[in-house]
């Protein structure tokens, strides 16, 4: 159904596109904001919606934050999904310069999504560890498929700390690039390619 206001026509959005619509909104302000400085009335301003409007789609701030990080996680989980049968060397590059381009793209909510790390709430903070073992296992069973790197598996307990800690340096490295480090995107592409390598090296 559409409503006509000053002559401007203004589509009803359906379920999704509003929940969409507020988890953009969200991403903006906790990428901003600590956590406990974001306001749910600020939201619900922002997206032109009643505050029980969005009680409906979140029951709780801390349902409304975990679903803002729990997207952006899926985001770059899809984004850094391993291409079955290729090299991980081959497509470490490609897989890269997809997701610096989200990083860009989505900035606020990648920035969201690490600010639930430092988050007070303890069930918040159990998300983004969630989120982040998700990336883990993902790099970690895509090495392991590896014919150059599937054999450093064996023996080698260290490789899932190593992957862990490269995690939390591209992280930083991604971080301090939005807070205008003066990088080209193929320069942050090649320092976080050296030193997954460098870490994971047979």
């Amino acid at each position: 159904m559409a409503a006509n206001q000053g002559g401007r026509t203004r589509r009803r959005l359906s379920t999704e596109e509003r929940r969409e619509q507020l988890l953009a909104v969200g991403a903006r302000l906790f990428s901003e904001s600590p956590y406990d400085d974001v306001w749910i009335e600020q939201v619900a301003e922002i997206a032109g919606v009643s505050r029980g409007l969005l009680y409906h789609y979140f029951p709780t701030k801390r349902d409304f934050f975990a679903a803002v990080v729990e997207r952006e996680s899926e985001r770059m989980l899809r984004m850094t999904a391993a291409v079955p049968g290729v090299p991980v060397r081959d497509q470490l590059g490609a897989s890269l310069d997809t997701f610096l381009e989200y990083v860009q793209a989505h900035a606020h909510g990648y920035r969201a999504f690490h600010r639930a790390d430092a988050a007070g709430d303890q069930a918040v903070r159990k998300v983004y560890q969630r989120a982040l073992a998700a990336q883990e296992k993902q790099i970690l069973a895509a090495m392991a498929a590896d014919p150059e790197f599937g054999p450093v598996f064996e023996g080698r307990p260290d490789v899932h700390i190593a992957v862990r800690g490269w995690l939390a340096f591209t992280t930083a490295v991604c971080l301090e690039w939005l807070r205008g480090a003066d990088l080209s995107r193929e320069q942050v592409r090649d320092l976080c390619a050296r030193a997954l390598l460098g870490v994971i090296a047979p």
